[in-house]
């Protein structure tokens, strides 16, 4: 894969899962890695298979809802390796329930991790990248933010949310003439931590969400994950499908509209787990 060698690369939720397997690939083909994460431990293991492989690497703790750190840190990257070319703004967390059931502040937890994670790290390093004449930002959405799905409302709007400021963000470069290219990534089933690491309502078995969505749904490799995105990247692409199910949920929902709300309602009746 070309086009990655001598550039900086950041990724946040570099810990586990995607993540960890983009600052890999990335170390591996020539690039400087910045990677970080809340999670300190697994941060750690993804710095150690990065120096393993010679990959020149930074890593730090970050909260991406925590704005103003994740300014400074963006002004810490920079003057580090003196220039940033790519963000990959990874991190993430999930959460199941009912709206109805569903607190206002576990709504606001999924909003500031999933979709303003996004925009302060979009925020943050886009100054650098426009400085570097050969910029990139890439942000993970969802199949989730191409359909909705009853019981996720939350990660949901986050994921739209996300999707929706990429795609404004693209356009807003072009236009511009800024150095940018954006990329929107829509993962399917991915073998990950973040439905055994996600919350669900009070009285709800997240547990069982989990284990249905890791057994029934999750069906591509964190590793075959993060080459189909660096694919992606690699050849400029403003949207990026990961899985065979994200491609055809993708063209299902386009061609049936609207319509697809009742095809995925009666699904779930059908097969999804009673979570209480």
């Amino acid at each position: 894969m070309q086009g990655f060698a001598g550039k900086v690369a950041v990724v946040t939720g570099a810990g586990s899962g995607m993540g960890a397997e983009l600052a890999v690939q990335l170390g591996r083909h020539g690039a400087s890695v910045a990677i970080s994460d809340v999670d300190t431990e697994g941060l750690a293991v993804t710095e150690g298979r990065l120096k393993a492989i010679g990959a020149p690497v930074k890593s730090d703790r970050l909260d991406v809802a925590e704005r103003e750190s994740f300014l400074l840190y963006a002004d810490d990257v920079k003057n580090h390796f003196g220039k940033v070319n790519q963000i990959y703004n990874n991190a993430g967390i999930a959460y199941s329930g009912d709206i109805e059931v569903t607190a206002f502040k576990d709504i606001e937890r999924i909003m500031d991790v999933d979709y303003w994670g996004v925009v302060n790290g979009t925020k943050a390093f886009l100054p650098h990248l426009i400085a570097s004449g050969d910029g990139h930002v890439i942000n993970t959405s969802s199949i989730f933010g191409l359909f909705a799905v009853p019981g996720q409302a939350a990660y949901n709007s986050a994921k739209f949310a996300a999707r929706g400021f990429t795609e404004a963000l693209r356009q807003e470069m072009i236009l511009a003439g800024h150095p940018v290219k954006v990329t929107s990534v829509h993962p399917g089933g991915v073998k990950t931590a973040i439905a055994r690491n996600s919350t669900a309502a009070d009285g709800l078995d997240a547990v069982s969400m989990a284990e249905w969505f890791d057994t029934k749904m999750a069906r591509t490799s964190s590793e075959r994950a993060a080459e189909i995105i660096l694919d992606g990247v690699a050849k400029g692409k403003a949207k990026v499908l990961v899985g065979a199910d994200a491609k055809i949920l993708d063209v299902f929902v386009r061609v049936t509209g609207s319509g697809y709300q009742r095809v995925v309602t009666t699904l779930a009746a059908r097969f999804m787990p009673k979570m209480q």
